[in-house]
């Protein structure tokens, strides 16, 4: 599970064995959980977050967007996937 951002107290990752789906982020911020897929940037399901928790992390998500992105490529390229 790498942690791939911080960002004002969010972390954002990627579970290994959920590789192969499209791409996609996990977020948690004090037992809250959230999904968002990436292309184009849609939440996928939450757990306990807030409407202007959301928000934010989807404004986090666009400005770290192509970092995020990579950081995906990077993932699958260590498992032979690309």
């Amino acid at each position: 599970m790498p942690v791939v951002l911080r960002v004002r107290g969010y972390r954002f990752w990627f579970y290994e064995a959920d590789l192969d789906e499209p791409t996609h982020i996990h977020i948690g911020k004090g037992g809250k959980e959230a999904k968002y897929w990436l292309t184009p940037i849609t939440l996928a399901k939450s757990r306990r977050f807030r409407d202007h928790e959301l928000h934010e992390i989807e404004r986090i998500l666009e400005e770290y967007y192509d970092d995020i992105i990579e950081a995906w490529r990077q993932e699958q390229r260590k498992r032979g996937d690309c």
